[in-house]
């Protein structure tokens, strides 16, 4: 019965290393862009994003906070990578 509390702690700190790499990815390209990119691309300011991509690099280090609120964050983080990444990346000089 240990084996298989050992491989459910192992599984969640390795999904919570995922999580935190993945903020901290977004919140890093968050920073790269200009603030002048985020209003030509017609989304959220760079203020707002990083703001709260900052706050999910800092609430993915606290393992106390309730689910939903991680999940919260993880989701904003992965909507910044699949939409205005893109947007932002389709406006850059060439």
């Amino acid at each position: 019965m240990n084996e298989v509390f050992a491989i459910e702690g192992l599984v969640a700190l390795l999904l919570r290393f995922a999580l935190i790499a993945v903020a901290l990815f977004a919140f890093v390209t968050s920073l790269t862009y200009p603030a002048e990119a985020y209003n030509a691309a017609g989304k959220w300011t760079k203020q707002g994003w990083t703001i709260v991509l900052g706050l999910a690099v800092l609430f993915a280090f606290v393992p106390l906070l309730p689910f939903f609120i991680s999940l919260a964050f993880v989701i904003a983080s992965l909507v910044f990578l699949a939409d205005v990444r893109p947007a932002l990346s389709g406006l850059r000089r060439r």
